[in-house]
């Protein structure tokens, strides 16, 4: 294979590779900007990551700061209900959620007098909507709203009295769930049952992983609970929805990295095609390189029409057939077999890691040693000098063209 072959091979890689990084760009623009329009939106109507914090309880203490002292609910008993429910929005996939709330807050008066206590629970978002919202006092609504996404309620209590104030409404989240204890010193006879759609789940950053998990009865959910008794500082609780293809990026990474891919079937196209005498002309890469092109663009356009999987498959399929069909017209069939087996390994399976998190890397890396160790053990025994040993020029006449005419003398 002459030198200037390689050098018009090595530049039809470049160009193909801006190209594509031209495209995983204008993937990245268009993600970001349906995200910047969408989020906004998406939260205004379903909701925002919730927080639900704590209540606060405090009585009037001349002696105290501000002339209230903090106290903390005796016991509390809190239930929530995460239910699933993601939403696909183009390129975009929300983890969205519905979140059923209820909790028992036992409150009592530690004073050795009857005094009045207030009770104060701020909603997770001033602005949601919440449904079926209650507050019942000792088994009794009180018909309180929240204002400003506060809700307070005055308890009239006797010397070491308890009462139970109920708290339940239903509201819809995005991506996590969160119960928070700020301003909550110490935390005694705590309690929190989750009950969840899904068994894939995760702990946010910062929160305290449940005491038991157990797997619901009938379904995929999982039912998990903490339990805090005596708690000083005690650390958030919280969950997150299960991890979501996003098909927007994930579109991006496949296509910038979609050189790599190339760069290892064209090492694999050369090196058979010159141990082989088989060699493809510079023309013959420029097609196939474009035929590869062909994936990740149709892929890019066709995943915020169909499923990641199908418009995958899809793309993959007609990549494929196009190399494969080229290469069986111009070449031959066998090396067209070849390069379906080299297509399918670098520029389908090495994109189709990127749908499994933490498999990139190390299916590039398989990749690479397996593809290293059968190269060389195919050409261990080729002379290279031989192989790009340049041709003589040939001393056939061109037709129409007549031998030159000697002198006998």
């Amino acid at each position: 294979m002459p030198v200037r072959h390689l050098i018009a091979i090595a530049a039809i890689f470049a160009c193909t590779a801006v190209g594509w990084f031209l495209l995983g760009g204008a993937l990245a623009v268009r993600t970001s900007e349906a995200n910047r329009q969408l989020a906004p939106a998406l939260e205004g109507n379903w909701g925002p990551p919730l927080a639900q914090s704590h209540p606060s309880v405090h009585y009037t203490a001349p002696g105290a700061a501000d002339a209230k002292r903090q106290i903390a609910p005796a016991a509390s008993e809190v239930r929530v209900a995460l239910s699933y429910q993601p939403k696909r929005k183009g390129l975009l996939r929300y983890r969205t959620y519905t979140a059923d709330f209820s909790a028992d807050y036992e409150i009592a008066n530690p004073a050795p007098i009857e005094q009045t206590l207030f009770f104060e629970f701020t909603l997770p978002d001033p602005g949601l909507r919440y449904d079926g919202f209650e507050l019942a006092v000792a088994g009794a609504a009180t018909g309180r709203t929240p204002e400003r996404g506060v809700v307070r309620e005055a308890l009239r209590l006797g010397a070491g009295e308890t009462v139970t104030v109920a708290v339940r409404y239903r509201a819809g989240g995005l991506a996590t769930w969160r119960y928070r204890f700020e301003g909550a010193h110490r935390i005694a006879n705590f309690s929190l049952a989750m009950a969840t759609d899904f068994a894939d789940y995760d702990i946010p950053h910062g929160a305290a992983s449940p005491a038991e998990i157990t797997p619901a009865g009938g379904g995929d959910g999982l039912g998990l609970r903490w339990r805090y008794d005596g708690v000083i500082n005690a650390g958030d609780i919280g969950m997150a929805m299960p991890k979501i293809l996003n098909p927007g990026p994930v579109a991006a990474r496949i296509t910038f990295f979609a050189p790599v891919s190339l760069l290892f079937f064209f090492t694999v196209l050369t090196l058979v095609g010159a141990v082989r005498g088989d060699a493809l002309h510079p023309m013959q890469f420029f097609f196939i390189a474009a035929g590869c092109f062909a994936f990740q663009l149709l892929f890019a356009y066709l995943v915020d029409l169909v499923p990641a999987a199908a418009a995958f498959a899809i793309a993959a399929a007609v990549s494929l057939a196009l190399v494969g069909s080229y290469l069986w017209r111009a070449k031959s069939a066998r090396l067209a077999r070849v390069a379906l087996v080299a297509q399918f390994a670098y520029m389908v399976l090495f994109s189709a890691s990127f749908f499994f998190d933490g498999l990139t890397g190390i299916t590039v890396t398989v990749g690479a040693i397996a593809t290293l160790g059968i190269l060389m053990a195919l050409t261990a025994r080729v002379d290279w000098a031989e192989v790009f040993k340049p041709k003589p020029p040939s001393n056939t006449p061109q037709p129409g063209g007549a031998p030159l005419a000697t002198d006998p003398s």
